[in-house]
């Protein structure tokens, strides 16, 4: 799959519209067929950070998703609101989920 984790700054005054504001893409994105997943999260650290993280089934649903009519539509819509350019880190592993973090695994609870 390939995994994508960005990172968006966001002008100040609209840093809380924000999960409004890219409401359609992000709709747009899970709809697709290749789409794994497209999670926002607000950073506890600076309310003005959202990260995303994404990810795709192969390369085919990748290049699906950036030649997609919502994501040349979000190319548009979304920098104004922006206050410097996403930061990404694009990555191919050879997985298709999430996979449990055994050192912090929880012991079954009575």
């Amino acid at each position: 799959m390939i995994f994508i984790t960005a990172k968006f700054r966001i002008l100040p005054a609209h840093a809380d519209d924000w999960p409004q504001i890219s409401r359609d893409f992000t709709l747009a994105t899970r709809a697709e067929p290749g789409c794994l997943w497209f999670e926002w999260s607000r950073s506890v650290e600076d309310p003005t950070e959202y990260v995303l993280v994404e990810a795709f089934r192969d390369d085919a649903a990748g290049a699906a998703h950036v030649g997609s009519d919502h994501f040349r539509a979000a190319q548009g819509v979304l920098p104004p609101y922006l206050a410097e350019t996403p930061r990404i880190v694009n990555a191919t592993i050879p997985q298709n989920d999430w996979s449990e973090l055994g050192e912090m695994a929880v012991k079954e609870r009575e």
